[in-house]
């Protein structure tokens, strides 16, 4: 599955979450949640690449001879 996929689906639960809740302190909570995971879910969308915005150095092993 696809990383922006993935965090709009916990974002939907989330939301569900926040919907249930009959604590509203639970219900903010829940909400805050659910816009973070839409935003890492934008941020995804916007660099496809598998490590998202993680841009991954190789390394070099140096051998001595």
């Amino acid at each position: 599955m696809v990383p922006s996929d993935v965090f709009a689906q916990h974002a939907a639960e989330c939301e569900c979450m926040a919907k249930s809740s009959r604590d509203p302190e639970n219900k903010q909570v829940w909400t805050r949640m659910a816009e973070r995971w839409k935003r890492c879910a934008a941020l995804a969308r916007q660099d496809p690449s598998p490590q998202g915005h993680r841009k991954t150095r190789t390394h070099t092993r140096r051998f001595q001879a």
